[in-house]
């Protein structure tokens, strides 16, 4: 799967609540975002322009693991 290159601070947080993840708050530079589904789970996400290929890749990671999912299937759910 191709990642997407440039993703704005809007953008991440609608991709992250299609997967019912709720902002409860910014943080200064970053967004704490929190899921209760399968147990509570919080994720950072820095709250920048763009976001850097690897840290995006371990955002996806760490939902992931949550979920009990792939990468890949995060992924297609996001994008």
């Amino acid at each position: 799967m191709r990642w997407p290159r440039e993703i704005s601070g809007k953008e991440r947080i609608n991709f992250v609540s299609k997967i019912r993840i709720s902002l409860p708050a910014p943080n200064g530079s970053h967004l704490r975002l929190v899921t209760l589904l399968q147990g509570e789970h919080h994720v950072t996400v820095p709250n920048h322009n763009s976001i850097k290929i690897g840290t995006l890749q371990g955002i996806i990671s760490d939902v992931a693991v949550h979920f009990n999912k792939t990468k890949e299937e995060i992924a297609n759910e996001l994008f």
